[in-house]
């Protein structure tokens, strides 16, 4: 079985929403079938793609793939963090309802990782406890940060104490939040920030001391961790030698980093390997963020090509890992 924990879509209620209320939502949908399009209003755009809203088609994405569960997770742009409690509670409502619109369809082979608005804890926590009510959820995708705040900031650790009390894993996903400095060209924010804001939102919780205090919370990171699992030995160093690094821990990173979980997607066999190395096949998952342009759509091939793998490794990495993060329990061999 290979399971999926980095899949995105934008469900059909959200369109409709975006398409009707456009100043609401800050973007609007243009073009008609194959060619529409989402505009944000911070001037980013992306095809709509049919996977990312029909189930069938995302079906159909996973079978070329070789994957047969999917974690359907939302597009990292409507996470809609800059807005207003109303906005963002409507916004995380109708994405969540049609994510589980999704499910419903084959429920065999696809599950559901909601959003939540993160800005505003007290509502954050409401939905978060409504999708594990209503809908059985299992996961929570968050942003790596909350327009330019830290998730390791007091404010936010209730929402994660609640996820770490309901056994509901959270998946830490970087998204857009404007040009950053060094990285306005060449596709930057992309390829850099991303891996960066993990990178930044992983050391502020370990050295915080917030990873401390949540020692159950089942943390997923993608694209494998950003720099953090390859740069670990210089935060550890560094957490050593020099007391800002120790003022609220004195738990060392490299351990917290063993208690984390991490997709696949690092787009390099042996960049892999080392992340199997480092904490474990179990605690490494698939993702491939399909269906953007940044996803890997050979997972299979993926896995096959990291170097000295074990069987048991590949089985942890296909879906031993996920099953674990979702609560599930193992196929019968």
């Amino acid at each position: 079985m290979r399971i999926d924990f980095h899949n995105h879509v934008i469900p059909a209620r959200m369109i409709d929403a975006i398409a009707q209320m456009p100043e609401a939502f800050a973007a609007r949908v243009e073009g008609d079938g194959a060619k529409r399009k989402v505009v944000h209003a911070q001037g980013y755009a992306y095809p709509l793609f049919a996977e990312f809203h029909d189930p069938q088609a995302k079906l159909e994405s996973m079978d070329r793939m070789g994957i047969d569960i999917a974690v359907i997770s939302p597009a990292p742009p409507m996470f809609y963090y800059w807005a207003d409690v109303d906005v963002a509670v409507k916004a995380a409502g109708l994405v969540n309802d049609g994510i589980a619109d999704m499910v419903t369809a084959d429920p065999a082979r696809l599950r559901g990782m909601a959003t939540i608005p993160l800005q505003h804890p007290d509502a954050a926590i409401a939905e978060l406890e409504r999708v594990v009510r209503e809908y059985r959820f299992k996961a929570i995708e968050i942003g790596t940060s909350v327009e330019g705040e830290q998730l390791a900031e007091p404010r936010y650790r209730p929402i994660l104490r609640r996820a770490q009390e309901l056994r509901v894993a959270v998946f830490a996903h970087p998204y857009y939040v404007g040009a950053k400095s060094g990285l306005e060209c060449y596709y930057l924010t992309n390829l850099i920030g991303n891996p960066l804001d993990t990178t930044i939102m992983l050391a502020n919780l370990m050295l915080s001391g917030a990873l401390d205090e949540l020692p159950d919370l089942r943390l997923c990171l993608a694209h494998g961790g950003g720099f953090t699992p390859y740069q670990i030995g210089r935060l550890a160093h560094g957490h050593g030698v020099r007391p800002e690094a120790r003022e609220h821990t004195q738990t060392s990173p490299r351990t917290l980093l063993s208690r984390l979980y991490f997709d696949s997607l690092v787009f390099d066999p042996q960049a892999l390997r080392h992340l199997i190395d480092l904490v474990g096949a179990d605690h490494v998952c698939i993702g491939t963020d399909a269906p953007f342009d940044m996803a890997d759509m050979r997972p299979v091939d993926t896995i096959a090509a990291v170097p000295r793998l074990t069987a048991e490794e590949r089985e942890q990495i296909s879906c031993g890992t996920a099953l674990r993060l979702l609560g599930e329990a193992p196929p019968a061999h």
